[in-house]
């Protein structure tokens, strides 16, 4: 459990090798940039350059690719399996990447070609609903023999619209009339009509047509979107519109598969303007001369002599490892060993250690594989999660890092589960217990190494405060040994020893009173009166410790003493913390007791077939096993869920809380941040 000591790396190198130099830094995956400020006179030849539009380009490219690969993934969709998100990027050589980067402009063409074709595949996609409406437009007008935008004859005039309402040729013939009392004659054809709307055409005399369509406008006549067809004409027209759109998108998805080819080449192109642009951001950093560059940033000792050696062997530049100065906010990396490294994430997630503190990494990791263990409680259910977790980093090694560690500790969770079976009894629940009856007729108990916790419940919940306990006083002890490690005695007397004394001391004592110990009757054995004299004697000492000291920042006494009086009202917290360790028994129990139920379910589903006939025997195992590996399936799925959350937030909240503050910045290299590649060194 360590953190890794930090080095600050400076470069100075010549322009033309800076391309080389920075891809080198890049690969290695070792520095994070970091410009310390360069010291420059009036004379001074350094300056940043901009180069904000090459970087825009880069990103653009990359983007263009990204969105290449969506539309390739919908016409011609990419065959993965199931476990394919554990294959991890795929290797490629640096020859290999030579080669790519030749083809890059051809490889941009096809990208552009790709989103041509899905820009048409859109027009088509989108003229469908569009004459899809036209038609549905038309519907009320496919008995109309002419064109909607027919106007009438020599002799005639014409108005084809519609009526917000249901009408009829004899009563709308009477109110054009009321409108238009001195006109000649009106002749009304209702083409369709329904509540909501009336499709009409009426025809009067040449000179009757301005009275006529004065009558219309009071009327709440509405024209059509004109058209010089028929109708029924136009609607064939729409039709073979639409089948020409199909066609069309047919050919284009057909054209777009063809390119499904160049899958990889898109993913490498778009890999590689990631890369660059990320290599832009950084040089838009460097201090620049015409001739030279500046770089700067932190580097882990255990890399700095070998990134060191390559930069000096291959190229004319000056590199210096120095320490950095006490100011600077020095990056934190973690290293620790495979048991403790899985649970790296668990303490990132929280916040990485500040200066000063100590990794809690491998703490964390014995306490959370064994919490975990307690929650999820279940030999079966601990065997499958490592088995499975362990076939899966067997079989994809080039899964990513974070994946892997994720793995890696779901796998030691799995053993963690597997320990709590076996010590309180539980392998799928009572499943050995009720198949070995149901299907045996043989009485079948694997009994627990330590207790079964839904018969005698009290004592796993006693078991669980002890594990607390102990969680608790690793912290303080883990705090104690910072502060004397940092040369503060004083402060590891005064807030970490002190307080083991207080609640170790008042947990001996409550071990000796009959109160206590009938709290939890057949879990806890009275203690002999001299050890509880011991306990009163330590919690004293600790009670004034923390009185007298906990406000020992304060100069004046009175508010001291009161300080420390509110500190020593602190112990109330640990009362609280103590009892948040119930969640150990709450969590294994549901899951024993949900295991349990679902093994009933299938056995009273079963009973009575089974010993039936051949038939009945074979319908109750069906049955049976139905209802085991679905609710066995369910259970598992939602207490693992349930195990991971609280086991973290023991963690975070009752285990931090007595020694970490965290606040650290986490180590960003300047790296291969790509999605689909990642190069191996010859």
């Amino acid at each position: 459990m360590s953190v890794l000591p930090m080095k600050r790396i400076s470069v100075i190198g010549m322009r033309k090798d800076r391309k080389a130099i920075l891809e080198l830094i890049q690969r290695s995956q070792a520095v994070e940039i970091d410009m310390a400020p360069v010291e420059k006179n009036d004379g001074s030849v350094y300056s940043k350059i901009d180069v904000s539009a090459s970087a825009q380009l880069f990103t653009k490219n990359a983007d263009a690719a990204a969105k290449a690969l969506e539309v390739l993934n919908t016409a011609a969709p990419e065959k993965t399996s199931l476990l394919s998100s554990f294959e991890g990027r795929k290797e490629i050589s640096l020859e290999e990447y030579a080669e790519n980067v030749k083809k890059r402009e051809s490889i941009m063409r096809d990208v552009q070609d790709i989103l041509r074709l899905e820009k048409e595949l859109i027009e088509a996609k989108t003229e469908i609903p569009r004459l899809e409406t036209q038609i549905e437009a038309l519907g009320p007008w496919l008995t109309l023999d002419v064109p909607l935008s027919y106007k009438g004859t020599k002799k005639t005039a014409v108005f084809i619209g519609t009526f917000p309402d249901e009408v009829n040729e004899e009563a709308l013939t009477a109110r054009i009339k009321e409108n238009a009392s001195d006109i000649s004659g009106v002749d009304v054809n209702v083409i369709s009509s329904s509540a909501e709307i009336s499709s009409v055409m009426i025809v009067c005399m040449k000179q009757d047509a301005n009275a006529v369509d004065n009558a219309l406008r009071h009327m709440n006549f509405s024209r059509p979107p004109v058209s010089d067809a028929v109708p029924s004409k136009q609607k064939e027209q729409y039709e073979l519109e639409i089948r020409l759109c199909n066609e069309k998108i047919t050919a284009l998805n057909d054209e777009l598969a063809v390119y499904a080819q160049k899958r990889e080449e898109i993913k490498f192109i778009h890999d590689y303007y990631v890369m660059r642009a990320d290599k832009y951001q950084v040089i838009s950093d460097l201090e620049q001369s015409k001739r030279t560059f500046v770089l700067s940033g932190y580097i882990p000792e255990a890399a700095a002599g070998d990134l060191e050696q390559k930069i000096s062997s291959e190229y004319d530049a000056c590199v210096e490892i120095t320490d950095p100065d006490e100011s600077e906010d020095v990056p934190v990396l973690l290293k620790n060993n495979g048991f403790a490294a899985p649970v790296e994430g668990v303490v990132e997630s929280y916040s990485m250690p500040g200066k000063g503190e100590l990794d809690p990494t491998m703490p964390v990791a014995i306490f959370y594989y064994f919490m975990f263990g307690m929650m999820l409680s279940d030999f079966a259910y601990g065997a499958l999660m490592t088995i499975a977790t362990a076939l899966i980093l067997k079989k994809f090694k080039n899964m990513e890092p974070g994946l892997k560690r994720s793995m890696k500790m779901f796998c030691y969770c799995g053993i963690g589960t597997m320990f709590s079976g076996i010590l309180f009894g539980s392998y799928f629940g009572d499943a050995p217990t009720v198949i070995a009856k149901e299907f045996f007729g043989v009485d079948f108990v694997i009994k627990p190494l330590y207790v079964d916790p839904i018969t005698n419940s009290m004592k796993v919940l006693v078991f669980s405060f002890a594990i607390g306990i102990i969680h608790l006083f690793a912290g303080l002890l883990i705090n104690m040994y910072q502060a004397i490690r940092q040369k503060r005695v004083a402060d590891a007397i005064y807030d970490s020893l002190f307080w083991i004394f207080l609640v170790g001391g008042l947990i001996l004592f409550g071990l000796t009173t009959d109160m206590v110990v009938n709290m939890f009757p057949g879990a806890l054995t009275r203690l002999p009166d001299p050890v509880g004299k011991v306990g009163a004697l330590l919690a004293i000492v600790g009670a004034v410790g923390i009185l007298l000291t906990g406000g020992r920042e304060s100069k004046n006494p009175v508010k001291r003493l009161m300080k420390g009086a509110y500190a020593l009202y602190g112990v109330t917290s640990y009362l609280s913390d103590i009892l948040s360790y119930s969640r150990l028994l709450a969590l294994g129990l549901a899951t024993s007791v949900i295991s349990t139920v679902f093994n009933s379910m299938g056995q009273m589903v079963s009973e009575g077939l089974f010993h039936s006939n051949i038939f009945g025997a074979l319908i109750g195992i069906i049955l049976f096993l139905v209802i085991f590996l679905i609710g066995h399936a369910l259970n598992m799925a939602i207490n693992a869920l349930g195990a991971y959350v609280h086991a973290n937030r023991l963690q975070f909240v009752e285990f931090f809380g007595k020694f970490y503050s965290g606040g650290g910045r986490k180590f960003e290299p300047f790296a291969v941040k790509t999605k689909y590649f990642k190069f191996k060194e010859d």
